[in-house]
């Protein structure tokens, strides 16, 4: 691929993203996409056939990020260790991503798409069970899921504050739900 079929690429990705999170995707046809970019229709066909595939081209990068924080917190020493780096690292992802994590968790067809992949379901759940397993039976499971919404929910307002802002008060607020106090922020 050349270089201005990279950055055309790109400029794809950036616009639907955008476009997804204030229309939808349901909401956001190829046309908006080109109209906003200037660009035919066949020239987005050139990189993506289907507004599903270029969904699953916005997302690829962030899903692989996860798995890849998944992978890594796995590797910690001791339950409490392992859901303080889960915790960390999806903090810092979603505060890196705030555009795209409103559209993940927010979009029933982002949901269609996730579930259509055999990986996502087992990604989830491992990170799910990594932020659980400093507290036992529901109360880490509750803790868990009231982490992981709450994060996605923050993430897509608007602060008068810095993004290392967020991000700090996000792992204090997610580390006090999940019972890892003696690793609050000061």
């Amino acid at each position: 691929m050349s270089d201005s079929a990279i950055t055309t690429r790109q400029r794809l990705l950036d616009v639907a993203t955008e476009l997804f999170r204030s229309h939808s995707i349901a909401g956001t046809s190829l046309q908006m996409i080109s109209d906003e970019l200037g660009i035919t229709k066949s020239a987005i066909y050139y990189h993506f056939r289907t507004r599903e595939e270029l969904l699953e081209a916005v997302l690829e990068p962030l899903i692989a990020k996860l798995r890849e924080l998944v992978d890594e917190a796995s590797t910690q020493r001791g339950a409490r260790a392992q859901a303080d780096a889960m915790l960390r690292g999806f903090v810092a992802l979603a505060v890196a991503n705030r555009t795209l994590i409103p559209v993940l968790t927010g979009d029933a067809a982002v949901g269609e798409v996730l579930r259509s992949r055999q990986d996502w379901a087992a990604i989830v759940a491992r990170q799910m069970q990594l932020l659980a397993g400093a507290q036992s039976g529901m109360a880490g499971e509750v803790g868990a899921a009231i982490v992981m919404s709450g994060i996605s929910s923050a993430v897509g307002l608007d602060y008068a504050g810095t993004d290392e802002q967020m991000l700090e008060h996000l792992i204090s607020a997610g580390r006090r739900t999940l019972g890892l106090r003696g690793h609050d922020v000061k």
